[in-house]
């Protein structure tokens, strides 16, 4: 190798930046933290450049691959009509009016979007899940969230799908595969919210399993955990993914910014970590 070769391989090594990205989890209304953590990113300058997302997650990664901010999307929440979306929540409500509400912000296709961004979806026929990076944008999103009984799933090249979740509640791996070298994930549902029930809430809860079209894989949540280099888990015990009272999304967004406040010196050390393992291993090559 000549001098200045070698020269070039010596600024290289240390520009080096990982390419970082975010994976958004699903939880319905608890999507109110992603907006947090969010802003507490903004807040450090700490911004991703590869985004992916289940369910609310892929609405908000959406948003943000778009280049919202999370103020931005506050106001977008702040535009939904709560009367209307709740009386929308019914077994077997077509996503038709979510669709709509999106391309207001989220008109066109994947092609629109500034970065790489991927919505995780489940094929309701085979039970198994992944991510859709083309086609119609707001169509995408209303089928990762399409949780049932509550939705319809939502047809793309003649398949029915359904919610991320089901098979990949932190698409952190498919943000791996997306060309990110470090990944945040946020899993909503770290702490599930404590209920006591009685004998005609099991008994819903059967039938309820028992005509849906899709079921948690065992690795749904694992495989998130597997692929993040950091899992935020914000402290969201106490609401329910239906929380859409004003008080409590305000408490879910100040939860989601706590936890990434809290979180990002130890982000920010394991990215520098990441920088030392890729110039050790350029220098053995």
């Amino acid at each position: 190798m000549g001098l200045i070769s070698r020269i070039k391989n010596f600024f290289a090594r240390r520009k080096w930046q990982p390419v970082l990205g975010i994976a958004f989890g699903s939880g319905g209304a608890k999507g109110m933290a992603h907006l947090g953590a969010l802003k507490a990113f903004e807040e450090a300058g700490i911004s991703f450049s590869v985004v992916t997302g289940a369910s609310i997650g892929a609405i908000v990664g959406a948003l943000y691959a778009k280049g919202y901010s999370s103020s931005d999307m506050v106001g977008v929440v702040e535009g939904l009509n709560r009367k209307e979306f709740a009386k929308n929540l019914r077994p077997l409500a077509d996503l038709g009016f979510a669709e709509d509400f999106l391309r207001q912000y989220l008109d066109g296709d994947f092609t629109t979007l500034p970065k790489p961004f991927a919505a995780w979806i489940t094929d309701g026929k085979t039970n198994t899940g992944r991510a859709v990076k083309e086609g119609n944008l707001a169509h995408a999103l209303t089928a990762s969230a399409a949780i049932p009984p509550f939705f319809r799933g939502v047809e793309i090249g003649g398949a029915k799908y359904y919610d991320g979740a089901f098979t990949n509640a932190v698409p952190a791996d498919a943000c791996r595969e997306l060309g990110a070298d470090f990944v945040v994930g946020i899993d909503l549902a770290a702490f599930i919210k404590t209920e006591e029930k009685g004998r005609l809430a099991r008994l819903w809860g059967a039938a309820v399993e028992m005509f849906t079209p899709v079921k948690y894989t065992e690795d749904c949540r694992s495989r998130g955990y597997a692929s993040a280099n950091v899992m935020l888990r914000p402290a969201l015990k106490e609401f329910s993914a239906t929380d859409i009272s004003v008080t409590s999304m305000d408490a879910m967004f100040h939860a989601g910014y706590e936890e990434a406040k809290q979180q990002i010196p130890a982000i920010l050390q394991a990215i520098e970590e990441e920088k030392r393992a890729h110039k050790k291993a350029s220098h053995r090559r």
